[in-house]
Parts: structure tokens; sequence; C-alpha cells
């Protein structure tokens, strides 16, 4: 029986295409799963991939907090790299993030074979210091290639869960009707910010009879003090749902940040969206990845800005007075949706 380690820590969009991945394996693979003890993959990864903690993370902080995480990275590298002997692991499946470091470089000291899958338009920091020591580095976004010149690499678009492949039954907690369905995600870990922005428009989308679903995420408290808004019948608001493929397949816009794994459901569902890319984003990925999506029409980018003023506000405004959205959704034809899973499988299955 193969044996796969997957290292994939932190977010969802490190998270679900590997989850993707493993989970369209056959029952003839073992998978190991590699991850850190506060993180989401603690509430994600299903108890069927034996899950393994290890003690690590980022290089954040004052110097000396640095040098701290550093000494740990490298103690938990020599661990992987026991792990990987003691499991008879064949080959190691990554998605990117710190969780990524201690693997690839265990994995070089124990001789496994690598494979690292970069769904950011900009490759995050271990993508670019540690690509070359993949066997293979698997791009989600063609142009990400430019920046991992030393890399053999490939396109291959990022996997998605089977559920957004097949088609979806709207949940019966969103409000029904025939206003235009508007999905707001902020993606795994909330945010603020935007959460402000789009409760700001809420009145008037809902005035214009728009059905509203506001997925604020975990870290939002306002909506645990009742208002008027709140109730309104065509408004639904949730920490989280894991409704994802059946919300962005009926929706008619989506406004959202634009991390990797956000985008790619968001091509796949072919659904029109504003994207709003969080500031502070290592290198500023999410615009760029808002960028790509905006370049195949599929999307209107607006910065994230002070809540009070009316730029969201008139873009949705914009958007749904004209004929705008339609031709979003035609030009999210142009994307090619490539069969991620059976493409990766085919790397894992040629390094390994």
């Amino acid at each position: 029986m193969p044996r796969l380690l997957i290292a994939a820590s932190g977010t969802g969009g490190h998270i679900y295409p590997a989850l993707a991945l493993a989970d369209s394996l056959s029952s003839s693979w073992q998978v190991e799963w590699l991850g850190v003890s506060n993180r989401l993959e603690i509430e994600l990864v299903p108890k069927k991939y034996n899950l393994i903690i290890l003690k690590v993370g980022g290089l954040q902080g004052n110097i000396f907090l640095k040098i701290y995480r550093l000494f740990k990275l490298i103690f938990a590298s020599f661990q992987v790299s026991k792990l990987l002997r003691q499991k008879k692991i064949d080959v190691i499946f990554t998605t990117g993030g710190y969780i990524s470091a201690p693997g690839i470089i265990g994995a070089k000291l124990a001789g496994i074979p690598i494979l690292l899958h970069e769904s950011n338009a900009i490759p995050g920091k271990v993508s670019r210091l540690l690509g070359r020591f993949c066997d293979h580095v698997a791009l989600g976004i063609p142009l990400t290639s430019d920046y991992l010149p030393r890399c053999k690499k490939s396109f291959t678009g990022t996997p998605v869960r089977s559920e957004f492949l097949l088609e979806q039954p709207l949940p019966s907690w969103v409000p029904s009707g025939e206003g235009v369905l508007i999905v707001v995600m902020g993606g795994s870990q909330g945010a603020k910010k935007m959460n402000e922005m789009v409760r700001n428009v809420l009145p008037s989308l809902l005035d214009k009879g728009c059905r509203v679903v506001h997925l604020t995420g975990t870290n939002d408290c306002f909506y645990r003090n009742p208002g008027k808004v709140q109730t309104h019948p065509n408004l639904a608001v949730r920490h989280f749902s894991n409704e994802i493929p059946a919300l962005l397949q009926h929706a008619d816009l989506a406004i959202s940040r634009a991390g990797s794994g956000a985008i790619c459901e968001l091509m796949v569902t072919k659904t029109p969206s504003i994207l709003i890319p969080f500031p502070q984003s290592a290198d500023q990925h999410q615009d760029f990845n808002a960028a790509y999506m905006a370049g195949l029409g599929g999307a209107v980018i607006v910065n994230q800005h002070n809540p009070e003023e009316c730029i969201l506000t008139n873009v949705i405004s914009n958007l749904l007075s004209s004929n705008s959205l339609m031709k979003m959704k035609l030009n999210m034809n142009d994307y090619v949706f490539l069969n991620s899973g059976n493409k990766l499988l085919e790397i894992i299955n040629s390094i390994s």
C-alpha cells in the first residue's frame, strides 16, 4: 500500500486543496497528515487521516522570537525525517506555509520525493526558498512560474472538493425568493474590516430586494447583539458554513477576500465576484490573485476602505443595474478547469 504524507496547515487555502487530493485517492493509499495543534486542520482534517502534530510556528515577532522559532523548525525537520522512515512514507505532498519547511527539509534528509503545490499567484516564502529542493512544483495559477525560476514545475490548477463539481441544492436556510442572491465570505479566518464594509451597504441591498448570505467568520462578534437589519427575512448571517459549493453555485454575486482557495472555487463555479484583497496579506499575494481573476473578466476589485465611503455601494449598484453579472459569468467560461486531482496524482506516481 503506497503511503502519502500531507503537510498542510493554517488556512483553508492550504488545507482544502490537500483535502481534495486526499479524498480523490483510492482506498489503496494510506494517508498521514502533518499539522499544528492550534490551527484550522484540527477541525477540518477527517479522523480517517492520522493527524500528526508538530510544535512549530511562523517566523514572525521580534528577533529573539524568530531565532527561537527557527531552531524549533530545524529540530522539527529532524523529527519529520525520523517520522518518514518509521512510517515508511513513499512521497510527501505539501501546499506551502511554514509547515512545509520541516516537511521539505525532513524529506530531503530521508531521501523521500516531494511534491509542492503553490496555489497563489505570488508564491510564499517557503515555496520561493525551498521549491528548488522539491522534485516537482505544481502551480494553481500559470503566472506563478515566473517567480520560481529554478524549480521543475507545471500548471495543474488547484484541486477542489468533489462537491464543487456536482450540482448542489440551495440550502434550506438561505432566504427564498426571486431577488439577486449575494454571498459574502471573508475566508476561514474571517475579515473584520470587510464585514464592516458589507454591513454598511446591507440596508440598501435589502431595500433593493436582494437576498444576502453573510458568512462573517468566527472572530466577528457584531451579530451577537440583536439589531433590526439582522432580523430581515432576506438576510442570513452565519459565522461559518460547510455548504460553500451550494452557495456559490446558486449565487448571482459573491463578495470575498482573494485568497487562493476562494478564487479557485469562484472560477470553478463561474460565480461573478467583487474581490476585496486583504491589505496585509504576505507579499500582497491577494492583490495578485484578484488581478488574475479580474483579468479573466470574472471579478471586480474593490480595495479595502472606510465603511462610511460609498465605493462598495456604487460598485454593487452598477453591477446590479447593468448586464454585467451575466457577462462576468460568461467570461468565466474562458477558464478551463483542469482535473487537478488526477494531474497531481500523475506527478506523485512519476516522482515516487
